[in-house]
Parts: structure tokens; C-alpha cells; sequence
């Protein structure tokens, strides 16, 4: 019951999210898919981790196992904050992880991937919402 909740408000309130995670859902539909906690978790060939509405996209493989938790806290932001989730964690979140000026800030200041708010809030929530440990 709780699993059908957690769909029918990413459907309804993470709804630009959602549109976005099942476009790329379905171009990714030939790849290895499973449940999470009620997400629909698919394995792509990207180092990276990505997560809009109930879809998560991760590495394939063991690798991927270890983002489970932290995009599945992403998840909850989007349930927190619905058609706002793209613009406070989606953008900043992206742009963090891919612009090779915040990829150099990173290594010359040795700042964690995990300091910018949108990921350590999403480590805290996967955790609470899951009850396992982040390992991002």
C-alpha cells in the first residue's frame, strides 16, 4: 500500500520529474530493470547515478547497488517538493556533477561530491526512507 502512494504522488505532484524519468525509461527499456522501495530502478551504461520522479538510473552491475540508496533519497526531495524538485535539486545536482569547473573546484579544494546540499540531504533521506546506509 505504501508503494502505490509513493507512485501515485510521484505521478501526480513529481509530475515533470516522472514525464522526464519515463522518457528515459523507455529509451533505456532493453536495459536490466528492477523495484526499489517502489522506484522503478534501471541500469545504464554511465558512471553516474540519476534519479527523476520514481525512475532511478545507475551504473550497471555491482557499481550500481551503491547508488541505490542515495537516488532513492533524491526521490523523496521530489515527493517534498514536487514541481519545484527540477529546479532547487535536479539543476544544481546535474550541473555539480557534470561542469568540469565544479569537477576541478572539487579536486583543487578537496571538497566532497557530497557537500553540495542537494547530496548530502539525498543521503540523509534515502536513509531514513530505506533504513541502510548511503555509500555515496
Amino acid at each position: 500500500m505504501k508503494q502505490i502512494g509513493y507512485g501515485i504522488l510521484q505521478i501526480l505532484w513529481g509530475m515533470p520529474q516522472t514525464l522526464l524519468g519515463f522518457a528515459v525509461f523507455l529509451c533505456l527499456r532493453k536495459r536490466q530493470h528492477y523495484r526499489y522501495h517502489g522506484a522503478v530502478v534501471t541500469e545504464w551504461k554511465k558512471r553516474t547515478g540519476l534519479s527523476l520522479g520514481m525512475f532511478l538510473f545507475v551504473p550497471e552491475g555491482e557499481e550500481g547497488k551503491d547508488f541505490l540508496v542515495h537516488e532513492y533519497g533524491h526521490t523523496m526531495q521530489s515527493l517534498l517538493l514536487g514541481p519545484f524538485y527540477l529546479f532547487v535539486i535536479g539543476i544544481p545536482s546535474v550541473l555539480w556533477c557534470n561542469l568540469r569547473c565544479f569537477a576541478k573546484l572539487r579536486r583543487k579544494k578537496r571538497i566532497s561530491y557530497q557537500n553540495l546540499y542537494t547530496e548530502r540531504w539525498a543521503n540523509r533521506l534515502g536513509e531514513k526512507a530505506t533504513g541502510e546506509n548511503a555509500l555515496l
